[in-house]
């Protein structure tokens, strides 16, 4: 889940929903449009929290707080198990499951020397090896591709969860000014307008998670909207 905060309120995002934002993003990134594996790259961005469903439709508290567990704070269990579900689910596009697979080892590399973590990178390294030679791929052109879904990770998760600080990729810096999303540099032709559906609640405690997903299912649905500017002036 995805908690953006608004004016007292909290808008919650759902991880599939966040997902497909960054397709839509990255389906009009110019130099993708012309890259070999553009519709395994494309699926890869779509459903590559295809694992958070379950966790998304049943979300949590923390007891001490009160306060939603956001897929950043979510239960150590919960983050690494939607990986391998994630990967799995894209197992007829064994391309899309290796950048799947690859994106869980990047996003996650800074607990590489935590013992609770010792166990997920070996298994998403055998899947992602696994995938990768059932797409008979590399490596070099793996690590080439994903950096195509990590963009749209970050596009997508800038706005959605409302970013204060800038995020950066290689050559790119990605920053949020209200609804609007700049690009540096900005590989976009035109202002790029879009939206995505999300559950506001009050910005309160939340006691347990009965009463969270009680103030979910009676949550008004919302359409957050915004746009990819051109002009890095505004």
């Amino acid at each position: 889940m995805v908690v953006r905060p608004g004016d007292g309120v909290l808008h919650l995002i759902t991880q599939p929903d966040h997902a497909a934002l960054a397709r839509r993003l990255m389906s009009l990134w110019p130099s993708l449009q012309k890259a070999e594996r553009r519709r395994d790259i494309l699926t890869a961005i779509e459903h590559h929290d295809r694992g958070w469903r379950e966790a998304d439709a049943a979300p949590t508290v923390d007891p001490a707080t009160g306060r939603i567990h956001d897929f950043v704070h979510a239960p150590i269990e919960v983050r690494q198990g939607v990986w391998p579900d994630s990967v799995q689910r894209l197992a007829a596009a064994p391309w899309a499951a290796a950048l799947v697979a690859h994106h869980a080892l990047s996003i996650y590399d800074r607990f590489r020397g935590d013992l609770a973590w010792a166990d997920f990178f070996p298994r998403m390294t055998a899947l992602r090896d696994e995938h990768l030679a059932a797409a008979d791929g590399d490596m070099k052109a793996l690590a080439r591709d994903y950096v195509y879904v990590r963009l749209g990770d970050l596009l997508s998760l800038a706005f959605c969860t409302a970013a204060r600080e800038p995020s950066t990729l290689g050559p790119w810096t990605i920053r949020l000014d209200g609804s609007r999303l700049h690009v540096d540099p900005n590989p976009f032709i035109l202002d790029v307008t879009f939206a995505i559906e999300a559950r506001e609640i009050p910005d309160v405690p939340y006691g347990t998670d009965v009463a969270l997903r009680a103030a979910l299912a009676a949550a008004p649905s919302r359409a957050l909207e915004g746009l990819v500017s051109v002009d890095a002036t505004h």
